[in-house]
């Protein structure tokens, strides 16, 4: 007999999925989500709006009233702070995500670095961000740390480049350490991704001994990642430090297999998406096994995937409010999971992305992409507004 009893959850309870939502509110997400559902028209309409921004065409309000209103949290962390108040009335916190990609430049990368300070101490004042974010390549120049992880000889110029770069990601840590605020190291693409995970570990080692701080993200849709988390995690306990891991399927599968193409080396990407989706579930139940010393967040809109987390929590006794223990998903999509697990007591967070509407413009069309890309994810979103939106008419 287990000591932890799990409430009731459903994914298909749209009730409490869209709760937040006014009925203006959910036709505009319907109609949305039912131009999303046509590949055609998504790819055509993000042609013409980065084509619109680029001619100075009077679109920014339409953009910012439609998709980047529904994926977005505001342009700047103030106009976040509503949505933020928003989903903390339903207990979902929030991960503030400075969307701009960098411009190569140290003015843009100390920008960035000034930028997620100023989310760590926002979460710090606040009850309702229980973690902060960032991107190694927001900090940090690609090709230099492309050439660190191919074990390339630095130039004196390039050296000094990356030893800033470090000293930034350092800053952002120890600020996050100070204030007890949990960070994200994002996962980036292969080519460098050791070099980001070394700088995480790193930050691990000196700032992760009395509790999970700096966590790693982890790409399942790499066949070599659950391998990647296993040794991390002798590592912390050889190390005597804890370990944090995200996990996520991932987000450049296209960019990953065509770059292993033009290279001519073997493809770091699963084979088949039930590899990926099987690899994913066993790196979850790696994870609640070891939960003395690592703490996870599952960053999934995978319905199955984050049913079985909260049954590894009930077989090994684990509270659904144990803060080792998180669930993410993206603002603006898959409410029935996020809503519905706060619901039921489990730890949830929503990643909100905020930014200028142009410079944010590459993640909106990624969403827009990523939604007709996976099979039935746009469907599914639809599916759910409808019945939504039926049950309502069905009460009046």
């Amino acid at each position: 007999m287990l000591a932890t009893h799990a409430p009731s959850l459903s994914f298909n309870d749209t009730a409490v999925a869209f709760a937040s939502k006014s009925d203006a509110e959910l036709r505009q997400m319907y109609a949305l989500f039912a131009a999303m559902n046509n590949n055609t028209l998504v790819k055509a309409g993000g042609g013409m709006m980065k084509a619109a921004l680029k001619w100075g065409l009077p679109v920014k309000f339409l953009i910012k009233k439609t998709i980047f209103e529904q994926f977005c949290g505001g342009e700047t962390i103030q106009e976040c702070l509503p949505v933020i108040e928003e989903l903390g009335r339903y207990n979902i916190g929030t991960i503030l995500d400075y969307s701009v990609e960098g411009e190569g430049s140290d003015k843009s990368y100390d920008h960035t670095r000034d930028e997620i300070l100023a989310t760590i101490d926002l979460a710090h004042r606040s009850t309702h961000i229980p973690f902060s974010v960032f991107k190694v390549t927001g900090l940090a120049d690609s090709v230099i740390l492309e050439k660190v992880q191919a074990k390339q000889t630095l130039t004196q110029a390039e050296q000094a480049s990356f030893e800033r770069s470090k000293a930034r990601v350092d800053a952002i840590c120890a600020r996050a350490h100070q204030y007890g605020v949990r960070v994200f190291v994002d996962a980036e693409e292969s080519w460098f991704q050791e070099t980001v995970d070394n700088m995480a570990y790193e930050m691990m080692a000196k700032y992760n001994r009395e509790s999970a701080i700096v966590w790693n993200t982890y790409q399942l849709y790499r066949h070599d990642r659950l391998e990647a988390i296993e040794e991390a995690y002798e590592t912390a306990k050889r190390e005597g430090y804890y370990l944090g891991g995200k996990l996520v399927r991932g987000a450049y599968m296209e960019k990953e297999s065509r770059t292993a193409a033009q290279r001519g080396y073997q493809n770091p990407i699963n084979p088949t998406k039930e590899a990926t989706d099987q690899l994913y579930n066993e790196a979850l139940r790696y994870c609640v096994a070891h939960v003395d010393r690592i703490s996870i967040c599952a960053g999934t809109h995978n319905e199955a995937s984050s049913l079985l987390l909260t049954e590894l929590m009930q077989e090994h006794n684990l509270r659904p409010q144990d803060t080792r223990i998180w669930f993410a998903q993206l603002y603006g999509m898959s409410d029935n999971l996020s809503y519905n697990l706060a619901n039921a007591g489990y730890n949830t967070a929503k990643y909100v992305p905020y930014g200028p509407v142009e410079a944010v413009m590459p993640y909106l069309l990624r969403r827009a992409d990523e939604n007709t890309a996976i099979a039935g994810q746009s469907s599914r979103e639809f599916s759910l507004i409808q019945r939504e939106m039926t049950r309502r008419k069905s009460k009046k």
